[in-house]
């Protein structure tokens, strides 16, 4: 795959992360990278997603605090910017 596309990706990754939750660690850019593609499979092809949880029960819980994670930083970030 092209370097330079990766790049450009990582940086937009990095950006929606920064918008998203206020900051833009290694760690948060990951677990946004999850959520965005468990929630995209999720409501493409609900199928897989059930199967997958019924599968990994340990991996659905674990994914599941990483969204909760997510939406609350969100929360926080959004009422620090209206503070602002």
């Amino acid at each position: 795959m092209d370097t330079k596309l990766i790049q450009q990706f990582e940086g937009l990754l990095e950006k929606y992360t920064e918008l998203l939750l206020g900051e833009a660690t290694d760690e948060l850019q990951e677990k946004v990278k999850m959520w965005a593609l468990y929630t995209h499979i999720s409501k493409s092809m609900p199928p897989l997603a059930k199967h997958w949880n019924a599968t990994y029960p340990d991996a659905k819980d674990n994914l599941k605090d990483i969204i909760n994670e997510i939406k609350h930083l969100n929360q926080e970030h959004r009422e620090a910017k209206n503070k602002e």
